[in-house]
């Protein structure tokens, strides 16, 4: 099978395609025939970082595709089946192995396309949100990166299964009307305004609930000022930065804040089972009849891996950057 990988750790001009063998299903996997993949930030980590040994993994955290081999634990998941979800890398080839208690069935209203743009995303936010983030019914929330793949995400399920009051913040006029159009009340350019004020401004000095946060320690203080009391801040990225100078441990303790950090990807499997499980029981039939939507900012051919990652590096996307595998497959049952 074709599958990429990377000469050496490095830049985007060091990814490679090879052909591998096709892999193996170990008990309690299924084998899947991929179609789509996203592209997720995570895999350009993987793809630079100068630990990764050899023989170098195949990237990709997340398919679409259409079961080939079933597992005996999960006879429902027969071949032909329309499946997403996370994988243990290996995500960006003609065919990849994934836990069978991962796997989330897809409607047919859903795209492959569509469905590679899930799993990652929807799975991260609803964890932050819900697990982490405790949001609950009509609190407010502060949402950064609200353009990207996963505050496109997190924006429509705080509207859809919290009706909460929804903070966002984007650079770029398109990406700004986008999270208005999902359901965002309050759309700050941070190029423009200081987001703090207007989120003071908006909730009579009182703060947000819930921040998630991508950003990091260009956003401190500003975060800090926008959390309410007893506010819960998860931070899942550090695009502005890892170190904070001089932090006043006596502001999050008047604040009583809670400060979580995360990351999907190294979670155990377990996990990931259980929060995908959840996820599926509570917001597939949403995806079904519409009130939810993978935002699809382009979908690439399997062969420009290569401008994929350039549309991410240069954070071009509103929205997710889909890697087109293959051509969808007649459907079950459809000849």
């Amino acid at each position: 099978m074709k599958a990429w990988t990377v000469k050496q750790p490095g830049g985007r001009d060091q990814l490679v395609q090879e052909e591998r063998p096709v892999p193996t299903p170990g008990e309690n996997e299924i084998l899947i025939e991929v179609k789509a993949a996203g592209i997720n930030r995570t895999d350009i980590l993987t793809r630079e970082n100068k630990g990764l040994s050899k023989p170098y993994p195949i990237l990709g955290v997340e398919v679409s595709g259409v079961v080939k081999e079933a597992a005996a634990s999960h006879p429902e998941l027969k071949p032909g089946t329309r499946v997403t979800g996370l994988v243990n890398r290996g995500g960006y080839a003609e065919y990849v192995t994934m836990p069978a208690d991962r796997a989330m069935v897809l409607p047919d209203a859903i795209s492959f396309e569509e469905a590679a743009g899930i799993s990652e995303v929807f799975l991260t936010v609803y964890q932050t949100l819900y697990w982490l983030g405790e949001l609950k019914e009509k609190e407010s929330v502060l949402i950064h990166a609200g353009g990207s793949g996963v505050g496109t995400a997190a924006i429509q399920l705080a509207r859809q299964l919290s009706d909460a009051y929804i903070f966002t913040t984007a650079g770029k006029a398109e990406k700004l009307r986008t999270t208005k159009k999902l359901g965002a009340d309050v759309a700050i350019n941070y190029k423009e305004e200081q987001f703090e004020e207007r989120v003071l401004e908006a909730t009579d000095g009182r703060g947000v609930d819930v921040i998630l946060d991508f950003v990091g320690a260009s956003y401190w203080e500003k975060n800090m000022k926008s959390a309410a009391i007893d506010a819960r801040w998860v931070l899942i990225g550090t695009l502005g930065g890892t170190t904070v100078d001089e932090v006043s441990l006596i502001q999050l303790m008047q604040k009583r804040l809670s400060l979580k950090g995360t990351l999907l990807t190294p979670r155990s499997d377990t996990y990931k089972a259980e929060l995908t499980q959840e996820f599926a029981e509570k917001a597939i039939p949403l995806f079904e009849d519409g009130r939810l939507k993978p935002i699809i900012h382009s979908v690439v051919p399997f062969d420009n891996l290569q401008e994929a990652h350039r549309q991410m590096e240069d954070n071009e996307n509103t929205g997710k950057i889909i890697l087109k595998v293959s051509d969808e497959t007649k459907r079950p049952g459809k000849g």
